[in-house]
């Protein structure tokens, strides 16, 4: 069943994300993982959610996202968005 990692991104080093960027994407490729948003225009519909940006990874399940964020490969990519901007993340289960 397929997963999707869905986050919300608040980037408070504009430079040093745009470095982050460069090196996660090859880590989500190397983890079978692929891109379905990153970035583009969002408009809150319902509610007072008003995330800056939106990033959603597909997976092939749970367990590959999840192996994907510990992985050795993604570790410094990792600390390099958390110096460079909050997140919140979540993990969901498709059909």
């Amino acid at each position: 069943m397929p997963a999707y990692i869905i986050v919300e991104i608040e980037i408070t080093d504009p430079v040093g994300y745009e470095e982050y960027k460069k090196r996660a994407g090859a880590t989500v490729a190397q983890h079978g993982g692929q891109y379905i948003v990153r970035g583009g225009a969002c408009e809150t519909l319902e509610g007072d959610w008003k995330p800056k940006r939106i990033v959603v990874l597909q997976f092939e399940n749970m367990e590959r996202a999840k192996a994907w964020l510990n992985c050795p490969e993604y570790a410094e990519p990792r600390k390099m968005r958390h110096r460079t901007a909050k997140t919140r993340m979540i993990l969901v289960e498709g059909l």
